[in-house]
Order: structure tokens, then C-alpha cells, then sequence
């Protein structure tokens, strides 16, 4: 009788990583860096961070530079305490990155029209800083980014620089209250300020937040003249994962870790529940 010896890796097994500095950005929120040596990160896809024997969570990366990744957090559940609990110099587990991304590519060249809300922030952030390290790549940037009040506020000094970059324009808003630089209202009541007409074709938009801003977003678009096709979404729903295996993320027949996140809205319309 014979055994065979066979090493199977483990796809799911994380690796401890150095937190780097930790930005406190609201009382809520705390942007990590970490470090990161891997696979070469694409804008709109997240890791698997994790504690063990504490849990494990999907968070996109919100920045990335020369040896390092940005997650930007919100406490909300055990593993987040716990991830809020970490000092610098502490390890933390992850695995990644995972999902697909933004076309950049085809962003070239284009317009880009950005929609997002709260922490939606956080996804399209390292897209933004691309074309504002970059100016030289897209026609113009529209911003519009809506946070509940100046205490939700995330990334202040990125607001302010791209508020001041030549080819960005931006809408910053507070929902129910105003501020010096901010608008009030919700991210909508500013869409129809977006010059779509004079885009012709070369444009694309970004969404991303709330199931629910998906749709009344997609449509403030469309019913200034934007095209369906033109329109992506980073759809932020409960993974557990990344792999495809567990069935959390999957609708109909789509598993959101491994199509996703990132969607064009012909189809993340059909994935809204």
C-alpha cells in the first residue's frame, strides 16, 4: 500500500502584513497603511483583511504607493474593533487583491464623471488621485462626493487639492447641513450641473455607495442625456471568501467576488436587491 504526498496551497490563507501609520480621518473612520510587497494592486479591487480567531472582512483599497496599501475603515463589528484596537507596527492578516477594476484605460482620453457617498469615498479614491497625478490623460474630472455632516467628512486634504486641480470640478455635500466648501443636499440634486452634452461620447461616469443611490444616481444621469453603457458601479456587497467557494456574495448566477466588484450598470441594475 502506497501514500502519496501532495502540497495543495491554501488560496485562502492570509499573510501577516506591518500596519505601516494610521490616519485618523473621522471619530468613526481610520484610514490603515500597510505593507505590501505583492501583486501589483488595480484601482477598485480589496483585500481580505482579517484577525485571527477574531474574523475576517472584504476592504477596498482607498490608496497605494511604493511599498505600501491604504484600507480606510469604518468601525462597525467585532473585526473592525479589532482592527481599531492595532497600533502602528502591529501585524495584520490579508489576502488579495481580489476582483476586478476600473477600466483606466478606457478612461483615457475622457471625461470621468465620479458619484459617491460616505465611505463610497474610499473605492474610487486611488482612481482620482491616477488622473490627478496624471492631468495629462483625461479631459476633465466631475466630482461629486455627499457626506452626512463635517463629522463624516473623509480624506479633507484630498477634497481640497482636487477642489484647486485645474482639470477637476467638484461638488462636495453635506445632506442636512452647510459648511464653508460644501454644498447642502444629497449627491442627486447635483448631477444636473454635470455638462453631459457637451461630453458627445467621450465620457464615463462612476458610481459608488448605497444599493439605493445606485439607482437614483444611474437615473439623475441618464435623464441628463447619459448613456446606460457609460455608467460603472463598485458594488459593495457581503463577502465572505473572495474565491468563488461559499456561495455568500453570488445573485442569480453572478458571484459578485469574482465578476466583480466592479460592474457596468447594464448589468449591476439586474444585481440590485
Amino acid at each position: 500500500m502506497s501514500s502519496l504526498n501532495v502540497e495543495i496551497d491554501n488560496i485562502t490563507l492570509p499573510s501577516p502584513h506591518r500596519i505601516l501609520k494610521i490616519m485618523l480621518e473621522t471619530v468613526a473612520e481610520h484610514t490603515f497603511r500597510v505593507e505590501w510587497h505583492g501583486t501589483p494592486v488595480q484601482h477598485g479591487q480589496f483585500f481580505m483583511l482579517s484577525i485571527p480567531m477574531v474574523g475576517e472582512a472584504p476592504i477596498s483599497v482607498s490608496a497605494q504607493g511604493e511599498g505600501y496599501v491604504e484600507f480606510t475603515i469604518r468601525k462597525v463589528g467585532r473585526l473592525t474593533k479589532g482592527i481599531f484596537g492595532l497600533t502602528e507596527g502591529d501585524m495584520i492578516f490579508m489576502r488579495g487583491p481580489y476582483g476586478n477594476a476600473f477600466p483606466i484605460d478606457d478612461f483615457k482620453g475622457k471625461h470621468l464623471v465620479v458619484i459617491a457617498g460616505g465611505t463610497g469615498v474610499a473605492p474610487v479614491r486611488s482612481t482620482l488621485q491616477y488622473f490627478y497625478d496624471h492631468p495629462d490623460e483625461i479631459q476633465s474630472v466631475n466630482v461629486i462626493a455627499g457626506f452626512k455632516d463635517m463629522d463624516a467628512v473623509l480624506f479633507k486634504d484630498d477634497l481640497k487639492k482636487f477642489a484647486e486641480a485645474g482639470k477637476f470640478h467638484t461638488w462636495w455635500c453635506l445632506d442636512n447641513s452647510e459648511a464653508p466648501g460644501f454644498k447642502k443636499g444629497f449627491v442627486t440634486q447635483y448631477i444636473s450641473e454635470i455638462p453631459f452634452k457637451s461630453f458627445g461620447e467621450d465620457y464615463n461616469i462612476i458610481i459608488v455607495g448605497p444599493p439605493a443611490m445606485f439607482r437614483f444616481a444611474a437615473k439623475g444621469c441618464m435623464d441628463n442625456g447619459a448613456e446606460e453603457e457609460k455608467i460603472w458601479v463598485s458594488f459593495e456587497r457581503k463577502m465572505a471568501c473572495a474565491v468563488g467557494k461559499c456561495g455568500h456574495c453570488k445573485i442569480n448566477e453572478t458571484y459578485v467576488c469574482l465578476e466583480g466588484p466592479v460592474f457596468n450598470y447594464t448589468k449591476a441594475k439586474t444585481l440590485l436587491d
